[in-house]
């Protein structure tokens, strides 16, 4: 145990601690509350509350990508009502915020959050205040501070993507991944288009975007018209040295992977919406990818554990196959069958010895078809209920018979026809013999 002088040594010493360290803008901090609670076991293991997650070297680029993963998965438009959802965007949009600059982010190197603080009331500014998160995360996404649409601003177009899952992925759920070419605000220039950030108002338009030109008609007629200036592409900025990623253009396209998540018993053709996924651009707001999951051929390489489910036909929440029997299976009965269903389990088919199966004729398995999907499947006080599955039976005839099994077979039908066969001609009430033709056969030409 601790003396009383120890315990107040150790608490004042925990509290300079707390001070130095009160935010890791690069990736933890530790609450030493929590420690001093649990009497500062030897092991050091607090809560650790993640800011950017990167360490001190890292890249301006693993900055950015840091930033725009935290800011977007905090945004308060993300999270409604949660409080430490806000907290964390502010706090997250804070620390990149200083480290994005070089110069703070040298200060805060060396003098930590304090240092950050005094250099920034010596400038003038407040103290640690005027930052506006929004702000920061309106020059990432489009030109505006949250998700959505603002009254009056653009919004993009959506974009939708047809994505193949399995059956079996329909049947079990999934989560996978898919990747699309998407349009990027460009990170090397922030979607300013110039290299150096440096971006003036265009010349030839005066900011505008448009242009009044004249063109004469007649003499002493003239015909004003107003057009987009060609100039600066109808940006009202021009900028005198470009970016060499994006060539000026602010946007750039590269291969986005986009997490999926399929839940069990998804209808076909069902579509998952990505708000604010689409292609990016400082001029709109991003539109909603729009995901429509479509149903694969089956295939080999989706069925790894070669299940007969793998090649059932679906049709809404109830399942199809068709099964194959032999002339003498469908005669004489006797046979089993173990079809493996989509999650492996078992369904068994069979005839005892003695039972006819019609060609053609339909089974009908309660309970084995599909899931049915629910919005509160998830829910773990849910119950799936599930279709039905429909096994048709084909009958294949042998191709051909040799002469013993020919003669064999006559004999039996022969002698059962003699009994209580049925002669279907008769039966049929059609003549026996043909009209004969008035007119004698010929080819027609």
């Amino acid at each position: 145990m601790l003396s009383r002088g120890g315990l107040t040594s150790l608490f004042l010493l925990l509290l300079v601690q707390l001070a130095v360290c009160i935010e890791d803008y690069y990736k933890v901090r530790t609450d030493y509350t929590e420690l001093f609670n649990r009497r500062w076991q030897s092991s050091h293991k607090g809560r650790r509350m993640q800011v950017l997650g990167v360490d001190r070297q890292a890249t301006d680029k693993q900055l950015k990508s840091a930033y725009r993963q935290l800011s977007k998965k905090y945004h308060p438009d993300k999270n409604p009502g949660d409080d430490s959802a806000h907290d964390k965007f502010v706090e997250v949009s804070e620390a990149y915020d200083v480290l994005s600059d070089s110069e703070m982010r040298q200060i805060y190197d060396r003098y930590g959050h304090d240092g950050v603080k005094q250099h920034k009331s010596s400038s003038g500014g407040a103290s640690g205040g005027g930052h506006d998160p929004f702000d920061l995360f309106s020059r990432f996404f489009g030109g505006h501070g949250h998700f959505g649409r603002s009254p009056g601003e653009p919004r993009g177009h959506n974009v939708e993507v047809k994505v193949g899952i399995s059956l079996r992925d329909f049947y079990n759920g999934a989560t996978t991944e898919f990747q699309w070419n998407r349009q990027h605000i460009c990170e090397a220039c922030e979607g300013t288009g110039s290299a150096d950030g440096q971006v003036e108002t265009c010349s030839a338009c005066n900011g505008h975007g448009v242009r009044i030109v004249k063109q004469q008609l007649a003499p002493g007629m003239f015909q004003q018209m107003q057009m987009r200036c060609d100039a600066c592409g109808g940006r009202g900025k021009s900028i005198k040295h470009k970016c060499p990623v994006c060539q000026g253009q602010r946007v750039e396209r590269k291969l986005t992977t986009v997490h999926l998540q399929v839940g069990r018993g998804a209808h076909r053709d069902s579509r998952v919406v990505y708000e604010n996924e689409a292609d990016e651009s400082p001029d709109w707001v991003a539109g909603d990818l729009v995901v429509t999951l479509a149903e694969k051929a089956p295939a080999p390489e989706d069925n790894p554990d070669h299940v007969d489910g793998a090649y059932f036909r679906r049709k809404g929440d109830d399942l199809y196959w068709t099964e194959v029997l032999s002339l003498r299976e469908a005669w004489m009965g006797g046979w089993t069958r173990n079809l493996t269903h989509l999650d492996n389990h078992v369904v068994r088919l069979g005839r005892p010895r003695g039972k006819v199966v019609q060609n053609g004729h339909v089974d009908t398995i309660p309970g084995e078809g599909m899931p049915r999907w629910h919005e509160q499947g998830d829910s773990v006080y849910h119950e799936h209920e599930f279709g039905n599955l429909y096994v048709s039976y084909e009958v294949i005839l042998p191709d051909q018979m040799d002469a013993k099994m020919e003669k064999e077979f006559w004999d039996l039908w022969e002698k059962w026809r003699g009994k209580n066969g049925v002669d279907l001609q008769k039966d049929s009430g059609r003549p026996e013999v043909p009209p004969s033709s008035s007119s004698s056969s010929r080819d027609e030409l």
